[in-house]
């Protein structure tokens, strides 16, 4: 278990992404990826407002309604739900007004009485930051969320986030959620951890499996028209991505592990890392998920893998 920043929560070092959930997976579908996720120890799902809003026909909060679904039929105990505001068709943005609305609409569908981990999504330069900041205490003192976290923050905006936080009297976040895989690094560490480590912050990776390219599923760019998300993994197969499956899948037969948790468990050994997220259309998948909650590698290969996917003009 591992503990998110200076909150109470303690979850598995998984992370469950709900963006497929009424996308890739159906209500079925999703429902028996839950039942394998938590029946493996899982206890920490992440999903938004606005997932799946892009898919013909929704009209977003369709992930929330079948997590929503699926607590109501499970009653299960012991979960660290997460949620994220400002994408939503109907709540965009993060204005104060529009904040309380959102989480009241998250908790109905959801069917919980409280957000465990509230992220503001994306940065909103339109409304002044103290309002949002304002909006999310608001909705701690009011019961309605337990603690506060950003997503897709840039380092300055975090210390501004926090300088307000500190005046008021407001918690401060305890997560952040950044873009960070194998394949995607510089900026966070160069930035973002460092602030993660200044404020006591954990890190929630996402895109940790660079949307399927770190399963090692995608070994061309040809494959970018076989599934709705393959696009976005197979961009990553250049020489330098290749590479770096190389690597993965060397280390992955000597732990007799799959790529993708070996990809997970390099995501989880670095600084501040608390939980990676990452997704399944399929609960076969789930397996492999898990098992990086249970593979440690060791410094060579965490030194290794750190080396082949260093980022360079030259293997850019």
């Amino acid at each position: 278990m591992t503990q998110l920043g200076r909150s109470d929560l303690d979850v598995l070092p998984l992370a469950l992404g709900g963006n497929v959930f009424g996308w890739t997976a159906d209500r079925d579908t999703s429902f028996a990826i839950l039942d394998a996720f938590t029946a493996g120890g899982g206890d920490f799902i992440d999903t938004a407002d606005g997932y799946s809003h892009w898919v013909p026909g929704n009209h977003g909060g369709e992930s929330e309604t079948i997590i929503g679904e699926w607590l109501a039929a499970r009653r299960p105990s012991g979960l660290t739900i997460a949620t994220k505001v400002s994408t939503h068709p109907g709540f965009p943005g993060l204005s104060a007004a529009n904040v309380r609305a959102a989480a009241e609409a998250s908790l109905k569908r959801l069917g919980v009485d409280a957000i465990d981990l509230y992220y503001a999504h994306f940065d909103d330069a339109s409304t002044p930051l103290e309002d949002t900041v304002t909006a999310f205490g608001e909705l701690v003192s009011a019961g309605l969320v337990r603690n506060i976290a950003v997503s897709n923050y840039s380092a300055e905006r975090i210390h501004e986030w926090v300088s307000i936080s500190q005046d008021a009297g407001i918690p401060l976040p305890v997560a952040v959620q950044p873009h960070y895989n194998l394949v995607h690094r510089n900026d966070v560490e160069e930035s973002i951890i460092p602030v993660a480590e200044d404020f006591d912050m954990s890190l929630v990776p996402y895109y940790a499996l660079a949307s399927g390219f770190l399963t090692g599923k995608y070994r061309s760019t040809d494959a970018a028209g076989s599934s709705p998300r393959a696009g976005g993994a197979a961009k990553y197969a250049t020489e330098h991505g290749l590479k770096i499956i190389d690597e993965l899948e060397e280390i992955a037969g000597r732990h007799g592990a799959s790529i993708a948790s070996v990809a997970l468990a390099w995501l989880r050994a670095q600084p501040t890392v608390a939980a990676p997220i990452a997704s399944a259309s399929r609960v076969e998948q789930v397996a492999d998920l898990l098992a990086s909650t249970r593979l440690e590698l060791s410094s060579d290969e965490v030194r290794s893998l750190d080396a082949v996917s260093a980022w360079s003009p030259a293997n850019a």
